[in-house]
């Protein structure tokens, strides 16, 4: 199981966090990763944890002034980026270029969508993962796994349809170990969370408990 911690724009200490996602991972053997600020991406791949960007913007070098390049993204020390979070939605042309942005340097994606509609349709443009998150659940506290299971089975079933290969991730709500457990159960092969550890008091206690459900 993947864990994906994004801190958003949250007012949390990035490399705090970054250094508690490092420690659980060396001492469980977990896969966690940590997505901040791009202006945090250097200091956070500093500590040694496996460091994502936010987004990467759908273009190459060139007069694209406040874009956030695919190579600017690696050379801070991110192997992989988040695309079209319910946040920071994009045009399906836009997340294929993204992707192809990501592909260009080494990046690695996993590209979100509300439902398995959407998650049929952006796993044919080839990322290396798609993320199911029901906008509605974000930052409740109420998983998806639990809320709506039909909708990360339904997710999981539309990514096979098209190409068996693509793991599916389940995002919304989730912040314990039993709620990863549930999104394993339903075949998801991870976990795209923020508040449950961005805004938590003990971010390291919260991953500790997150990753118990591996």
């Amino acid at each position: 199981m993947f864990v994906l911690v994004n801190l958003k724009a949250y007012p949390c200490d990035s490399v705090a966090v970054a250094r508690a996602a490092a420690d659980v991972a060396d001492d469980t053997g977990a896969r966690v990763a940590v997505a901040p600020q791009a202006a945090h991406l250097s200091a956070v791949a500093d500590t040694g944890v496996e460091t994502w960007a936010q987004h990467v913007s759908p273009n190459d070098h060139g007069s694209h002034t406040g874009s956030t390049l695919a190579e600017a993204v690696s050379e801070a020390g991110a192997t992989g980026t988040m695309l079209n979070h319910s946040e920071r939605r994009l045009k399906l042309a836009d997340v294929d270029a993204g992707i192809r942005a990501a592909e260009r340097t080494g990046l690695d994606t996993v590209v979100c969508a509300n439902n398995p509609r959407q998650v049929g349709a952006v796993t044919a443009l080839g990322p290396d993962m798609v993320a199911v998150e029901p906008p509605e659940l974000i930052g409740t506290g109420t998983p998806v796994s639990q809320a709506d299971p039909d909708v990360v089975e339904g997710a999981v079933e539309a990514a096979r349809d098209v190409d068996e290969s693509v793991p599916v991730l389940c995002g919304a709500g989730i912040s314990t170990g039993e709620d990863l457990a549930a999104a394993r159960d339903l075949g998801s092969e991870g976990v795209l969370l923020a508040s449950g550890v961005a805004k938590a008091d003990d971010p390291e206690a919260a991953l500790r408990d997150l990753v118990s459900g591996i």
